[in-house]
């Protein structure tokens, strides 16, 4: 089963990006979990699937996965595969480090493509709050007070390193 199966787009690796590819892996899976767009008890792809359909080495994915685990967001079981782990009832402090290193990435991309810092935060914005175009998995969390208060943060965030 391809992530393409799941309630959710694949994930991506970007090749050329400085961010390993386990990193992508671990990161969009974890946000696809976070934010609950990939459901507790929905199975995850094995790791020689996910490999392929990738067109990556399994070991790759493999410690992608086995960093998930780590963080309690998947377990594997013999037999049952692995699967999205019941999230703690408190709420998820980011990794500055790790959300400093992708504000970077995004930006350094962007700017190749021209942007300049409104036309990075714009996009930034979009991305976060994407409007009534949204599915209803995203708008119908019943999260508004505190993502949007996240959302400033991020921001400010990406701000601070188009500054620097």
């Amino acid at each position: 089963m391809g992530l393409s199966t799941m309630s959710d787009p694949a994930v991506r690796v970007d090749t050329t990006s400085q961010v390993p590819p386990y990193e992508q892996i671990r990161a969009q899976l974890a946000a696809l979990i976070r934010t609950r767009r990939l459901a507790e008890g929905e199975r995850l792809p094995t790791v020689r699937q996910l490999a392929a359909d990738l067109g990556l080495a399994p070991g790759t994915v493999a410690r992608a996965y086995r960093e998930l685990e780590a963080a309690e967001l998947i377990r594997t079981r013999r037999g049952a595969g692995t699967q999205v782990a019941a999230l703690p009832s408190e709420p998820y402090a980011h990794d500055a480090d790790q959300l400093a290193t992708l504000a970077r990435d995004f930006t350094s991309a962007a700017r190749a493509l021209g942007a300049d810092t409104e036309d990075i935060l714009t996009a930034v914005r979009d991305a976060l709050d994407p409007g009534p175009a949204c599915s209803s998995a995203t708008a119908d969390n019943g999260t508004g007070g505190p993502k949007t208060a996240e959302a400033s943060a991020h921001i400010t965030g990406v701000r601070n390193v188009l500054e620097q």
